[in-house]
């Protein structure tokens, strides 16, 4: 079987009987996936490329202990949101509501936060450009607290489970809930208020 039609967990127990093709393929598999979510959670391409290469280490090391009943990714995830943590560290940085909740403008409209996020949303200030308004949301995503900031990227970036964020953040099912539904309204509000920034600046102009 080519390891490109394996599963991650097929992949990961092969490795450990001594196929060191196929944890290269597990490496090849997540790199864009996985550095692109660690950019986001730690704002530099440099620090993700140094924390995907931690956490694949990682993986190396812990590769004897995983659960073959497990899942991969969210045992992957797991370890690079510690990994992200570590780092941030080093740095000395410091009802469930769903995605397609309303989100308010400057203008008093109202659009749905997945579609800010997916760019999609064409009656938010719709003079702006799409790039610009793409640029405003990535700034309000990348300004939140981390741990907002973090468990709102594997919901909707990754596209994890309550179950798989729980699992790869270590965190009960109910803070999941709790944290995405503040993590949410939170978003909700900074993106209110640099609406209304941007809709100042443009009038200034």
């Amino acid at each position: 079987m080519s390891d490109l039609t394996r599963s991650d967990e097929e992949l990961l127990v092969a490795y450990r009987t001594g196929e060191t093709e196929a944890f290269a393929t597990l490496v090849d598999r997540y790199r864009n996936e996985l550095v692109h979510f660690l950019q986001r959670f730690l704002g530099s391409r440099a620090a993700a490329d140094d924390v995907f290469q931690d956490a694949f280490l990682q993986v190396h090391l812990s590769a004897d202990s995983f659960d073959a009943d497990r899942r991969f990714k969210p045992w992957l995830y797991t370890i690079a949101a510690n990994k992200a943590r570590d780092f941030h560290r080093r740095r000395r940085r410091r009802s469930a509501v769903s995605l397609s909740a309303p989100v308010g403008s400057a203008d008093g409209r109202e659009t749905s936060l997945v579609d800010l996020l997916s760019g999609k949303d064409e009656s938010v200030d719709a003079g702006l450009l799409g790039q610009e308004k793409q640029q405003l949301v990535k700034d309000v995503v990348d300004d939140l607290p981390p741990h907002y900031r973090e468990i709102l990227l594997l919901s909707y970036f990754q596209k994890l489970s309550y179950n798989q964020i729980a699992d790869s953040l270590q965190i009960p099912l109910g803070t999941v809930k709790s944290r995405l539904h503040a993590a949410v309204a939170h978003f909700a509000d900074s993106w209110r208020a640099a609406s209304e920034r941007e809709v100042r600046r443009r009038e200034r102009d």
